[in-house]
């Protein structure tokens, strides 16, 4: 299929726990659609329980890509996931199907759907910032970047190491700031669906998913992923959820202050990835399922943006 042929990719955006999930499914049966997951802690096996994975079982038999990619101890590339989530999207379209990419990473999302060029990078740079950043704190590195450049570090927060070693990278290779990467333009025909939900609803329910995590098991999968070289990597063991139990794992933190302290980061996390998506003037928002019961509603409210976004496109 060519380009000029394929579907509008959907991309179904937002905060954790507002249902993204959930209106995926719906939307790919509506669709014939198969899913592409955006959400960079999902990349990695074994990490389930606590970055909200859908089981194989509630899958409904939809195809699902861009899933348990990685070993704990590997760390995600951006690069790397454009290339291979372009290439997956390709293949969906090429089966005449439609592509839906779900996920609240907003840079793996602006790389996966828009004009996005990576500089290259130097492993020996990158170790050197990483060493630094153990040996000095992620702080020295955050106050470094807000010297060269204060856009790019007011955007990441200054525990980020992965982010701000990537910035520092930047700037040392071509002299270029991140700040400046490319405007909001698409390098394929796509809508993008943001859900939206107010924070006194979103709270609480974050609330009640790190408690449904810590029973379904949390603690036992961080400890097996222990064993499994979590501890060695950069990105996961500094996930929501991960870093806080590897504390709990080292007597830092009993299981309430662990459990709170995983809430407080997932709200920060929420509040972090609404705020991503607000400055597209792309994004289309709809509200958010308020409950169960409403997850149809929101689903046709998603496909009736799909359709119309057909339409338009099949008009020009």
């Amino acid at each position: 299929m060519s380009g000029d042929d394929a579907p509008v990719i959907v991309a179904v955006v937002g905060a954790t726990a507002t249902g993204k999930s959930a209106i995926s499914l719906d939307l790919a049966e509506a669709l014939d659609g198969e899913i592409v997951n955006a959400d960079s802690m999902q990349f990695y096996r074994g990490m389930d329980i606590g970055t909200a994975k859908l089981p194989v079982a509630e899958r409904r038999g939809i195809p699902h890509h861009q899933l348990d990619m990685l070993d704990v101890h590997e760390d995600a590339s951006v690069a790397r996931f454009q290339e291979e989530a372009r290439a997956d999207i390709a293949a969906i379209h090429a089966r005449g199907r439609r592509a839906i990419v779900v996920g609240g990473s907003g840079l793996y999302l602006r790389a996966l759907l828009d004009r996005f060029e990576f500089p290259g990078t130097d492993p020996e740079l990158r170790a050197a910032l990483e060493a630094r950043a153990d040996r000095e704190g992620p702080g020295a590195l955050h106050r470094e970047l807000a010297a060269l450049d204060p856009t790019a570090a007011a955007k990441i927060p200054a525990q980020n190491v992965k982010r701000l070693v990537r910035a520092l990278e930047i700037i040392a290779l071509t002299g270029a700031t991140q700040s400046s990467l490319p405007r909001h333009e698409y390098h394929a025909p796509a809508l993008t669906i943001a859900l939206d939900l107010p924070y006194e609803l979103l709270d609480p329910r974050i609330d009640a998913r790190v408690d449904a995590m810590w029973e379904q098991g949390l603690v036992d999968e961080v400890r097996a992923l222990e064993a499994r070289g979590l501890r060695e990597g950069v990105t996961a063991r500094r996930a929501v959820g991960y870093a806080e139990t590897l504390r709990h794992l080292d007597g830092e933190l009993d299981a309430a202050e662990t459990r709170a302290l995983i809430a407080q980061h997932t709200r920060r996390l929420a509040r972090k990835q609404a705020q991503w998506f607000r400055p597209d003037p792309r994004v289309r928002w709809i509200d958010a399922p308020r409950d169960h019961g409403d997850i149809a509603r929101a689903a046709e409210d998603a496909s009736s943006l799909v359709r119309q976004a057909d339409r338009d496109r099949a008009a020009r």
